[in-house]
Parts: C-alpha cells; sequence; structure tokens
C-alpha cells in the first residue's frame, strides 16, 4: 500500500489535499486490507477513525461553530462534554458511512485548494468514485500551528457544522446547554446499543 503523501512528510507542512488524501485514504485503506472490519464490526472500524482520522481534525472548533452563541455562556465543564459528546456523534456517523465502502473498490481524486498561500482557511474538493457513481465531498480546513486541520466537511451539499447549528438551535431555544448535552447523551446512548 503506497504512503499518503501527508505521511510522508510532517503534517506541519502537508498541503490541505495532501492532509485530506492521507486522512481519507488511510482509513479507507487500513478498513479494506483488515477482515474484521471489512467485515463490517463497527467497534473496530471506530478504533480506526479515531487512530486515524481524528489527528487530521479540530472537532473542537466544528463543535464551536455547530452550537453557535451559546458555546460562549457554556462552563468549561459543559464545552467538554459538548465536545467529546458531539465527537462521538460525528465519529458514529462517520463509521456508519464507511460501512457502505468497507468492501467497494473505491477511487478518489482531489482538486488542489484555490486559495493563496498565506491562507488560513481552504476547501478541498474530492470526488469519490465507486463503480461507476461519483460523489462530491468537500473538507474544509483551518491552518493550526500543528499544520492544516479538518473542521468541517460538505456531503451532498451541506456542511455538517450548518446541518448542526439549525438541529442544535431548536434544542438550545428549548433547554439551554443542559437540554443540548441531554439530547447528545441519549442519542449517542441509543446508538450505542442499536436502538
Amino acid at each position: 500500500m503506497a504512503v499518503p503523501a501527508a505521511q510522508a512528510q510532517s503534517p506541519e507542512r502537508a498541503s490541505p489535499e495532501a492532509l485530506v488524501q492521507a486522512a481519507v485514504e488511510g482509513v479507507v485503506g487500513t478498513i479494506q486490507a483488515n477482515p474484521d472490519t471489512r467485515n463490517g464490526d463497527i467497534t473496530k472500524i471506530t478504533t480506526v477513525v479515531q487512530r486515524q482520522f481524528l489527528p487530521y481534525t479540530d472537532f473542537q472548533r466544528t463543535t464551536r461553530l455547530a452550537v453557535g452563541n451559546a458555546w460562549r455562556d457554556a462552563t468549561p465543564e459543559q464545552r467538554q462534554q459538548l465536545f467529546e459528546q458531539f465527537q462521538t456523534l460525528l465519529v458514529r456517523s462517520y463509521v456508519l458511512s464507511l460501512t457502505q465502502l468497507r468492501e467497494q473498490n473505491i477511487k478518489f481524486r482531489y482538486k488542489p485548494a484555490q486559495a493563496g498561500s498565506n491562507a488560513a482557511d481552504v476547501v478541498v474538493e474530492t470526488r469519490v468514485l465507486n463503480n461507476g457513481d461519483e460523489t462530491q465531498i468537500d473538507y474544509r480546513l483551518q491552518r493550526t500551528p500543528t499544520g492544516w486541520k479538518i473542521y468541517d466537511i460538505n456531503m451532498m451539499g451541506a456542511w455538517l457544522i450548518e446541518v448542526y447549528r439549525q438541529q442544535f438551535a431548536d434544542i438550545l431555544a428549548r433547554g439551554g446547554v443542559d437540554g443540548l448535552l441531554k439530547y447528545l447523551s441519549r442519542h449517542n446512548a441509543k446508538q450505542a446499543t442499536g436502538s
């Protein structure tokens, strides 16, 4: 298996498209190479995502943007709980989408980010080619002191942060930060038990 471009150079210096390629192809390659994950073992796929995809992300920023203005009013403990619960939800969603791809012959195409060398925020457009079908998935990244980090994903024309910001706004309006925490905890517990 080829070493993804971002792994061949330090993550701090990797281009946004090389980083996305390393994150995506590293996870998919590992899942397809291991019999347990290829057979759909959700727990093992989750471990792969946590180990190989999360280091490329800034889901703390994702959480802050999805929660919106309520983030400022949350206590440090509530912020940490929101981050942990939302990251669990995001990982679970990603794992479920990967179970659809685990035995497929997938190819990826990456379009270099259109931004100047001093850009701090870019979008990397990708195309997932699967048995003649093409799906666009875009990744929004921000430059950080430790390199580029993925913080938003556009699947089927909808950016995750926008989708969740709208959903969370209703919950926050009714129950505040504690109400959102209860919702996320219940949702994640239901997903974990498969009910």
